[in-house]
């Protein structure tokens, strides 16, 4: 047997803490002196206090810790708790680390105003391009919600682009709608919460018809909309639409370096850019991925704004 600090020891706990799972009768020890009142533990032991700090660690309270033992939990069990308690950890990390980054963000647009020059912005035409796309829906424009839906639709884009033989003819290139709104016959996408501030996400890759027919995909119905605005997107056959996207007859446009979860203090100046130029926005800015390298500190990304004349 072991004194109460040998066996803390062993389990790498304290003897304050034994002696409280004692008083709640959590773990009772093997023995007790009734002269000394001395607490004594067998090696056995160990395996419960595994369990105890194990479920602890996994965020139940000890009341719960109880009562799961009390039900002899078994080892394949705890493994599926933990894991499960892994899933939730990471993706509290990464929603932390994304409300992280939009904290710095707002403070880099709050560091830059006023300083960005009218050289930055360059207004133009773009061409009409085709794209092969998926969609998402997004619960609002904020990069925060974009983000966590355009990285996998681009992922995924590739991935089918690769299988199918296609290969982009051009960077990859974004663009924005709102949800329709529920009409005759039509219903709002799910994925979007409440809808109020839901819009659409399109991930497209810049590839060619001659691409899209060697690989065996229908490109007849590919025609694309007016002023701007994209066809109707076509079912290829191979997972993705395809959709010919009209260029813009006026874009405010300037590049971004970094991350797209850093996008604000340049959409922002390009804001007051356009204000105070006498242009007003006309809809939502594409992006172009210009470089995208695997750090994405190193990424130039155009943002073009469909603009027109105050």
């Amino acid at each position: 047997m072991f004194s109460i600090g040998d066996f803390a020891q062993y389990g790498r706990v304290s003897a304050r803490m034994l002696r409280h799972y004692d008083a709640i009768g959590l773990l009772r020890p093997a023995r007790t002196d009734p002269v000394s009142g001395y607490r004594f533990y067998e090696a056995a032991q160990l395996a419960r206090l595994n369990r105890i700090i194990a479920l602890k660690d996994l965020g139940f309270s000890l009341q719960q810790v109880g009562a799961i033992l009390a039900e002899e939990v078994s080892v394949p069990e705890l493994r599926g708790m933990l894991r499960l308690r892994q899933v939730e950890l990471e993706a509290a990390l990464t929603a932390a680390g994304a409300r992280l980054a939009q904290v710095e963000a707002r403070l880099r647009t709050i560091e830059s105003e006023g300083r960005m020059s009218a050289d930055d912005v360059v207004v133009k035409r773009t061409g009409t391009v085709l794209l092969a796309e998926l969609s998402g829906i997004a619960a609002s424009y904020g990069p925060e919600d974009i983000g966590p839906v355009i990285t996998p639709l681009y992922a995924e884009l590739c991935r089918l682009l690769e299988t199918a033989g296609v290969t982009p003819a051009g960077p990859g290139l974004a663009y924005y709608e709102d949800v329709p709104e529920p009409g005759e016959g039509s219903e709002r996408p799910a994925g979007g919460g409440d809808g109020k501030d839901a819009i659409v996400v399109h991930a497209g890759m810049v590839i060619t018809e001659e691409a899209l027919a060697k690989a065996g995909a229908t490109v007849g119905a590919t025609a694309g909309g007016t002023s701007g605005r994209p066809g109707t997107p076509t079912a290829t056959g191979l997972g993705f639409d395809a959709v010919s996207l009209p260029g813009l007859d006026s874009a405010a446009t300037v590049v971004h370096h970094g991350p797209m979860s850093r996008i604000l203090p340049t959409a922002q100046n390009l804001a007051h850019w356009i204000d105070d130029n006498g242009y007003r926005s006309a809809g939502y800015a594409r992006e172009l991925y210009l470089e995208c390298p695997p750090d994405q500190e190193k990424w130039v990304t155009e943002i073009q704004e469909p603009v027109v004349r105050a």
